[in-house]
């Protein structure tokens, strides 16, 4: 039975090669199996690195993901996989952190979901960037995303 709920997995337990873009990285999903829990989960990219789409320059964020699963769990790998594909993608940082949370959206319809993305400061100014679905349930446990404001993000 868990066998089944993994078959359609394409790039867990293998080789799965960097996608080149985000547009061409594969998001997989599987079942959430909570039980009507309304259980947080979240997901921390401490090293996120997109590029500026003027000067092709590094930019580098700490981001997190929080979200409450309906159905769909995001697999972890691909999720992996995804966020570094920013790598080689040039957009503003509001650009990439709600591409990123419209994605996620997309393919999982989860009960919340809210993103913070901590960019480090380029020109000497720290954009940080945030965004939600809405309103967690009642009952929900969200801790804080505990990233501070920029003094050096350490």
């Amino acid at each position: 039975m868990t066998e089944d709920r993994y078959s359609g997995l394409k790039q867990l337990g293998g080789n799965a090669k960097q996608p080149a873009s985000p547009a061409e990285a594969v998001l997989e999903r599987v079942p959430a199996m909570m039980n009507g829990k309304h259980a947080m989960v979240r997901f921390t990219c401490p090293e996120f690195t997109s590029l500026c789409p003027m000067t092709g320059q590094p930019d580098f964020a700490h981001i997190v993901i929080d979200y409450i699963p309906g159905e769909w769990l995001v697999e972890s790998k691909s999720l992996k996989l995804f966020l570094t594909s920013y790598r080689n993608h040039g957009d503003f940082h509001e650009a990439c952190t709600l591409q990123i949370a419209d994605r996620l959206v997309e393919l999982l319809s989860p009960v919340w979901l809210r993103i913070g993305a901590y960019w480090y400061p380029r020109g000497g100014i720290p954009i940080d960037v945030f965004w939600q679905t809405g309103t967690p349930p009642e009952g929900a446990w969200i801790p804080p995303q505990g990233v501070p404001g920029y003094r050096g993000r350490g």
